[in-house]
């Protein structure tokens, strides 16, 4: 390979240009894109060669003349823009504008073309020197000479914020000459629109909205003034659509809200006869979506409006569960919650689109006032017993179900659920054994819905009821099959024995049965007693119903008392109820007194009618007979926290081992808030118990640390 011919490179030489001498080049070059530069201006162009043009700018570039080029066409587009702005100045009211379009849109034309010609240099001198673009010159130019000359920047904002006034006040505007205006400014660059126009726009706006909020909330109603509020930021989201800068909608729609809302927002919710209490209390859905609408622009307000809310359900609640009239009537009473709960609920649904933060605070509220009545437990109670023997009756099922479910609102709220536990199975005992449940579905499912709500503790004895019933009726069928052969003509009974934990204790009266009754009594209990050993029955006389055929004679007090055995209290309330009762005296008392006394006799009253085949006579029961009474259940469910509570403090203290006097409380509490809220001095009794039985120990340094022994 040594011995192979060498090669020999090829050099390539950049191409030489010409060099210029002629020392008229530019001048004559420059002279010849002056004129045509004035022929574009003067709308002449059509004759032009741009072919032509482009040759002797590229060739002005390229022999090093970029520069004077440069600062030639600077001073040239100047003075057109001069003799454009003489025109402008000249154009008088709504002719100002429209020469002002007329002329932008000629100098934009312009400027396309020259930037065309000067193509080369746009992409060579420019870059290299960093001067400004031609076309973008151009812009700077404009702005410089024509829009922010003296005679021209003040007139054009001035110009610009009246015809924007004119809008406000009702007047009709050229807007397509606004919107070429506004983007003449924004193509100008953001800061030539916001300084120039933008800035002075918002804070004119300011102050014609301050003027005209004060104005409004002087002579208006709350509503009214919310709608013009409202009128106004729609306008203006409008007008920033129709011809101002999308970026303005923020800026303008801060200051309709400042002015006209936030500045004012206290005395707009409070005000009297038509701020928001009184939009709730009137169901004014309309007003109350605005309000929520245009206050959600504000951080405070939806806060504001949820608060004085709140205070209102709290206020009109409490007067509600306090008001002695509307005691009387423990179903009114609940009736009056479920409407209250449905017309906020209504509300907050319709008006607060569902807002779970109002949501909240009504839930909240009612909780507040609800327990300020401490027999809303047993009205509660009350009202679902009304509902369950009423209630195929009055409604079908599904409306029942309904009915229930908003009971079960109300139940949540209450604080002392044990309580309304205690009033419940009381009337759910008498429901079941007076066979007046008007379902037993509906029975059943009111119990899943305490069960789902606290849990199978808090219905398992209740459900016990059910399962009572029900080996009741079995047990009776069982009896009858056992003694068919005895006695035809012995009355029959339908036995329901009931089991001793599942059901409410009753103090039960005496009674002397009549000597049938007592005769089958004794059977089935020689019956049942020797199909379950070691159980006892007790018979409760005074929760027994009879269906009776008599002679009717005379009887005093005295002979009544001596054959039934029946307490003296419980007696004369029986024979009173029959014999006293206006409209409903099924008994004749002689002599006719309230008071009855040991002669005074009894005898079926012959007089008496009714269109009625069953008459229902209600006991009569002294109201001080009454206060005992729930005093009593209310001193049984005190006695039934108490094992609860220690239950809670050693399962607290087990996993815990140690803990210090206030944690204690507040776990304690939280462990038993479902059920009841624990007085935290019957907490206190109950660690000193405790301690007392060796469950715990105080620790020996610290008194307030509490140790669990095992």
């Amino acid at each position: 390979m040594s011995g192979a011919p060498k090669k020999r490179g090829t050099r390539i030489e950049p191409f030489r240009h010409r060099v210029e001498t002629d020392p008229k080049f530019f001048d004559k070059s420059w002279r010849k894109l002056h004129d045509a530069i004035r022929e574009i201006y003067n709308h002449n162009a059509s004759g032009l060669s741009f072919e032509e043009l482009y040759r002797t700018a590229y060739n002005m570039v390229l022999h090093k003349h970029g520069s004077k080029l440069y600062e030639k066409l600077t001073e040239n587009m100047t003075e057109h823009l001069e003799e454009m702005r003489v025109s402008i100045e000249a154009g008088q009211g709504g002719l100002f504008l429209e020469e002002l379009q007329r002329k932008w849109d000629e100098h934009n034309k312009a400027l396309t073309m020259i930037r065309d010609i000067l193509m080369y240099m746009d992409r060579t001198y420019i870059p290299t020197n960093k001067k400004t673009a031609v076309f973008d010159l151009g812009l700077e130019l404009w702005r410089d000479t024509i829009v922010r000359s003296s005679m021209v920047q003040g007139r054009l904002l001035d110009t610009l914020l009246e015809l924007i006034h004119k809008e406000r006040m009702g007047e009709v505007i050229n807007r397509s000459l606004m919107r070429s205006t506004t983007k003449m400014l924004m193509d100008l660059g953001s800061p030539v629109y916001q300084e120039d126009f933008e800035r002075p726009f918002l804070e004119v706006s300011s102050s014609f909205y301050s003027g005209e909020s004060q104005q409004f909330i002087e002579c208006c109603a709350c509503g009214e003034y919310l709608k013009q509020a409202e009128r106004r930021l729609t306008e203006e989201s409008e007008r920033v659509t129709q011809y101002l800068d999308i970026k303005t909608s923020e800026k303008i729609t801060s200051v309709v809200v400042k002015e006209m809302l936030a500045n004012h927002m206290q005395r707009l919710i409070l005000m009297e006869n038509s701020g928001l209490v009184n939009m709730l209390v009137e169901d004014r859905y309309e007003d109350l979506t605005r309000m929520y609408n245009l206050f959600h622009h504000i951080p405070e307000g939806h806060p504001t409006i949820r608060s004085v809310m709140a205070s209102h359900i709290k206020e009109t609640g409490k007067s509600l569960v306090t008001d002695p009239e509307r005691l009387k009537d423990p179903v009114d009473f609940v009736q009056r919650l479920l409407n209250e709960k449905d017309k906020y609920d209504n509300i907050i649904n319709v008006s607060f689109g569902n807002d779970k933060s109002f949501l909240n605070a009504l839930n909240s509220s009612f909780e507040h006032f609800i327990n300020l009545n401490n027999r809303s437990p047993e009205f509660i109670s009350l009202f679902v017993d009304d509902k369950l023997r009423k209630g195929v009756k009055e409604a079908n099922e599904e409306d029942l179900e309904t009915v229930l479910d908003k009971v079960m609102m109300l139940f949540r709220y209450l604080q002392e659920k044990d309580l309304f536990e205690k009033y419940y199975k009381q009337h759910l005992a008498k429901r079941l054994l007076s066979g007046k449940a008007a379902s037993d579905d509906s029975e059943r499912s009111m119990l899943v819905k305490l069960k789902t709500e606290c849990g199978y503790q808090f219905t398992s004895k209740l459900e016990g009821m059910f399962n009572d019933l029900k080996t009741s009726q079995d047990t009776t069928q069982n009896f009858y099959a056992a003694s068919s052969c005895d006695a035809v003509d012995a009355p029959t009974i339908s036995v329901q024995i009931l089991t001793t934990g599942s059901w409410p204790t009753q103090t039960c009266s005496t009674c002397n049965l009549p000597p049938e009754i007592l005769a089958v009594s004794e059977r089935f209990r020689a019956f049942y007693l020797g199909t379950h050993n070691g159980r006892r029955l007790t018979w409760q006389t005074n929760m027994g119903t009879a269906d009776i055929k008599a002679t009717f004679d005379a009887l005093t007090y005295r002979e009544i008392e001596q054959a039934t055995a029946i307490p003296a209290a419980d007696l004369k309330r029986c024979l009173q109820s029959l014999a006293l009762v206006k409209g409903k005296q099924v008994l004749r008392k002689e002599p006719m007194s309230r008071d009855i006394a040991d002669d005074d006799s009894f005898c079926v009253n012959d007089k008496f009618t009714s269109k009625l085949f069953k008459v229902k006579i209600g006991t009569v029961v002294a109201q001080k007979e009454t206060d005992p009474e729930k005093l009593e259940t209310r001193q049984r469910v005190e006695e039934d926290r108490k094992p609860q509570i220690e239950a809670a403090i050693v399962r607290i203290m087990k996993s815990r081992r140690v803990l210090d006097h206030n944690s204690i409380m507040t776990e304690v509490t939280k462990q038993l808030q479902p059920r009841f809220l624990p007085n935290p001095v019957v907490i206190k009794k109950r660690i000193e118990s405790l301690i007392e039985r060796e469950f715990l120990e105080r620790d020996k340094t610290d008194r307030k640390l509490y140790r669990y022994l095992a």
